[in-house]
């Protein structure tokens, strides 16, 4: 039985930051505490990773469906807001607004473009209290 190779480490740099490299790319990023909790807010917090993660999963998703039918959504962009929430600490709503470039999409390519979101491994990874509420302006 092989072992699965690290993807990611992380360093703790102090000053409620850390360091996550990319081991196949040696990309960083870096985090830092939002100011809520004792931090700076200097740079993505964790919190904020995971609701990035889970727009560019589902843009990527959206992206291999519409590649896959023949079409593209490129120049697509989200915004996404993240709600915090108390008793526990931990997010409790992501807010995700699809914008489509300036072209018509078919009701079919609509469709799969939807389905795609709801398929993103991300969002099928948070536990279901997580509230998800995606918009698709087109």
């Amino acid at each position: 039985m092989s072992e699965t190779p690290v993807t990611i480490a992380t360093e703790y740099t102090g000053g409620l930051r850390t360091r996550a490299t990319h081991l196949k790319s040696g990309e960083t990023i870096i985090t830092d505490a939002p100011l809520d909790n004792q931090g700076k807010g200097e740079a993505f917090s964790p919190t904020d990773l995971l609701a990035a993660s889970l727009g560019s999963c589902m843009l990527t998703i959206m992206g291999i469906s519409a590649r896959e039918h023949g079409f593209d959504i490129d120049g697509t962009r989200v915004n996404i807001t993240k709600i915090m929430g108390t008793n526990p600490r931990r997010v409790q709503e992501v807010i995700i607004d699809f914008t489509f470039p300036h072209r018509q999409y078919t009701p079919k390519q609509q469709k799969l473009i939807a389905l795609a979101a709801d398929t993103c491994p991300v969002a099928r990874s948070l536990h279901p209290d997580l509230k998800q509420t995606i918009r698709l302006n087109f």
